[in-house]
């Protein structure tokens, strides 16, 4: 999730009341999620470099949760199902073109992009899977907080996002297998089944809690973004100590990379809706979409299926994209329409 959407809770909060007194309530309760959305995500970068420099100084400590990785994941994935509502997927058939072209561009712009940055770059083959795996992986949910702060699309960020993660378990794989197979060997079937075990369910489960619990739940919606960044801090400080020994001769290179790979993303995923016929607003939203990923996701499948230095990549880029992200709507949010 790591700082989850911007959905207004009016909808979920405000049943059985008609009164001018529960929308207000409604509208107050979804700002002040906003607003901790918004601080989580500024936050964010500087907490990550926080826990990567605790992985770092306490590394021997640190290595040893290393197996806690997939149920980190996990607690994030849940987090992000409790900020989705039912008009989130009822989404996808109102707009199916949009979001399908935000979907096919996910999976097509970043994992053909890390595999370029690999080859030009020539990276040994750990980091280059560990790239890779971060261009396989589905949208950041940071990117729907990104997206409102760009003026962007919220409503199809959101979307795109629950659906490329949804489909991650088959994709994501598949994806991983093909492109970087030539590197190093991937169990593609037990990445499948870790990818239901750890995104799938959890975020599933979240949107049931979320069904039928919407009041709880919105008691304690600006707390989730803030609980979803922890956790992924946490994530980022385990594989930095597990790759503590590579940071010195790695680090620059992986640096480039995944700053590479984000711009292309970013770049990319802008021209190809541009070109599809899209709207501003909509631009901005898969350009976003694009160019930011599930860096946590990619993280536990590195260090469970590989090694702590393919997670790497998907640590760095845990930071980057968040610092390109504020840039980015920065930039969009002062541009006239395109």
């Amino acid at each position: 999730m790591a700082p989850g959407n911007t959905n207004s809770p009016s909808s979920d909060s405000g049943r059985g009341s008609g009164t001018s007194s529960a929308v207000h309530t409604g509208r107050a309760a979804g700002d002040q999620q906003t607003r901790s959305a918004r601080l989580a995500v500024t936050a964010f970068p500087v907490l990550v470099v926080l826990g990567g420099l605790l992985g770092v100084a306490a590394s021997d400590t640190l290595v040893a949760m290393s197996p806690a990785i997939p149920w980190a994941l996990g607690v994030v994935m849940f987090l992000m199902g409790l900020t989705l509502t039912m008009p989130d997927f009822a989404r996808i058939a109102k707009r199916p073109w949009a979001v399908l072209i935000g979907v096919a561009l996910q999976f097509t712009i970043m994992p053909l992009a890390g595999l370029a940055i690999v080859r030009l770059l020539g990276l040994e083959p750990m980091l280059a899977v560990g790239v890779i795996l971060v261009g396989c992986a589905p949208g950041g949910t940071a990117s729907n907080v990104v997206t409102y702060l760009s003026r962007g699309d919220v409503a199809l960020s959101v979307t795109v996002t629950t659906v490329s993660t949804l489909l991650a378990p088959l994709l994501t794989p598949i994806l991983t297998l093909w492109l970087a197979g030539s590197y190093l060997e991937v169990s593609a079937g037990a990445m499948m089944l870790s990818i239901v075990k750890t995104v799938f369910v959890p975020v599933v489960l979240g949107v049931i809690v979320r069904l039928f619990a919407a009041r709880a739940v919105e008691a304690v919606a600006p707390a989730l973004p803030w609980l979803s960044t922890i956790t992924i801090t946490l994530i980022v400080a385990v594989v930095v100590a597990g790759s503590k020994s590579s940071l010195a001769s790695a680090g620059l290179i992986v640096l480039l990379a995944v700053i590479l790979h984000n711009a292309v993303g970013l770049a990319l995923g802008y021209g190809a809706a541009r070109l599809t016929g899209l709207s501003p607003a909509q631009r901005r939203a898969l350009s976003i979409e694009v160019g930011m990923q599930n860096s946590g996701l990619a993280a536990s499948l590195a260090a469970a299926y590989f090694s702590p230095l393919a997670a790497l990549p998907a640590a760095v880029f845990s930071v980057w994209h968040n610092v390109s992200g504020a840039i980015i709507a920065a930039l969009f949010a002062r541009a006239k329409a395109d």
